[in-house]
């Protein structure tokens, strides 16, 4: 299948965000269980906290790894065969875990997952081939809409089968994935046309740090990298601690935390699908991102805070609007970036946030186990929430100045050879 004409490409995008859907679906399936499956396997609650933050820095690696490789490819060969390579692997894994005996059988299946998760690189530069440059804010914030809903249906469900069995989710992740790659093999049209592919990768697309040089060419992304790392150490603790918070402080089981996490997907959705658009016309792309970005940093502290169900989903309703950056952020970036080369930047972003994983999770689990631990004279659950609010906003911080000193509307940068 060729690279979809302008006439087909509202088609391309339903199929795209289809793809997503049930890709993010099978992810929110096992995020209820599988820091349970984990301390389960580990036979304590503080290692199993700080083994949840190892699996986590390892898928990481294997992202920063190999993310930047399948994003160059994409650019070479097009979107849809690493695409359907990503899908079919993520299958595979999910499969691993749903039968892993050991923590051993748990980290190979972290580490194929790290090394074909590339399908959120390829989806956002196909996404980029598929919409004009003036609407590609609005097909990034369908996209996170697409995110909500995945995540309204995969923890929801994954919260029931959990309680019925820890493993069940896994099983049905993994059907959710193979399904989604042969969708992807019979109906997704390819999205980059042979005219407008890059040249062929050579060997120094092996080196993940090789990739990088891309953003050196362009100033305002370069520039934001440093938002984007304090960013993400921010978000890297929820992704490691939420459950391990909820369980320990709120008692709560798999089903409940999947109903949480259905709530922050529904609100995600509706605020990416519904309020992205009112907020870039009242607000502007710049007060867009810095407003939801400060958004963020009250939700941090509010979870820090939560002893009960009712301020946890305080924190969860405020931490929705935090969702109006994202899609703004990515429609700048990607005006800015030359066409034969939205993989390759995709992909380094990937490889800048898969560095981030490396460091996160095994900071946030750390100061968690630490903070919990048995005879500890200051026992404080929250102390990882509190630390990702600090980089929040320094995040913010540097964001606006980036911004501010690129000014409200930054031109396209042309590509220097």
């Amino acid at each position: 299948m060729t690279a979809p004409p302008a006439s087909r490409r509202p088609a391309a995008l339903v199929f795209i965000l289809l793809t997503v859907l049930l890709d993010v679906m099978g992810l929110g399936l096992i995020i209820p269980v599988f820091p349970s499956l984990v301390t389960g396997l580990a036979g304590s609650d503080t290692t199993g906290a700080q083994l949840v933050g190892v699996f986590t820095a390892v898928y990481a690696v294997m992202q920063f790894v190999c993310a930047p490789i399948l994003g160059a490819l994409s650019d070479r060969y097009g979107r849809r065969p690493v695409l359907l390579a990503s899908l079919t692997g993520m299958g595979l894994d999910y499969l691993l875990l749903a039968f892993a005996p050991n923590l051993w059988w748990l980290l190979v299946g972290r580490i194929i997952a790290g090394a074909t998760g590339a399908s959120i690189t390829v989806a956002n530069a196909y996404l980029a081939d598929v919409t004009p440059p003036e609407g590609r804010a609005r097909s990034f914030g369908l996209l996170g809409a697409t995110f909500g809903v995945g995540f309204i249906l995969g923890p929801a469900l994954g919260g029931v089968l959990g309680d019925i069995d820890l493993r069940l989710p896994f099983l049905v992740a993994a059907g959710l994935a193979l399904l989604n790659a042969l969708y992807g093999f019979f109906v997704l049209p390819e999205s980059l046309p042979p005219e407008s592919r890059g040249a062929r990768p050579g060997r120094g697309v092996l080196n993940p740090l090789t990739p990088l040089g891309a953003l050196g060419r362009y100033p305002l992304v370069r520039n934001l990298a440093a938002a984007f790392v304090l960013i993400g150490l921010a978000q890297q603790v929820i992704f490691s601690t939420w459950v391990l918070f909820t369980e320990r402080v709120l008692g709560w089981t798999p089903t409940q935390n999947g109903v949480a996490l259905a709530v922050v997907g529904l609100l995600s959705a509706v605020v990416q699908a519904g309020l992205i658009s009112v907020a870039m016309r009242v607000l502007g792309e710049r007060g867009a991102i810095i407003t939801g970005l400060l958004f963020g940093v009250v939700q941090y502290v509010l979870l820090g805070a939560a002893r009960s169900g009712e301020m946890l989903y305080a924190s969860i309703v405020l931490g929705s609007l935090a969702g109006i950056a994202g899609p703004a952020i990515q429609g700048l970036i990607s005006r800015t970036v030359d066409p034969t080369e939205q993989g390759r930047v995709q992909g380094a972003l990937t490889s800048v946030q898969s560095l981030v994983g490396i460091v996160g999770p095994l900071l946030a689990t750390g100061v968690f186990a630490y903070f919990t631990r048995p005879g500890n004279t200051w026992n404080e659950p929250g102390a990882a929430f509190y630390m990702a609010a600090l980089f929040s906003l320094l995040g913010t911080v540097v964001a606006g100045v980036v911004l501010r000193r690129a000014g409200k509307n930054p031109a396209p940068v042309q590509v220097q050879e």
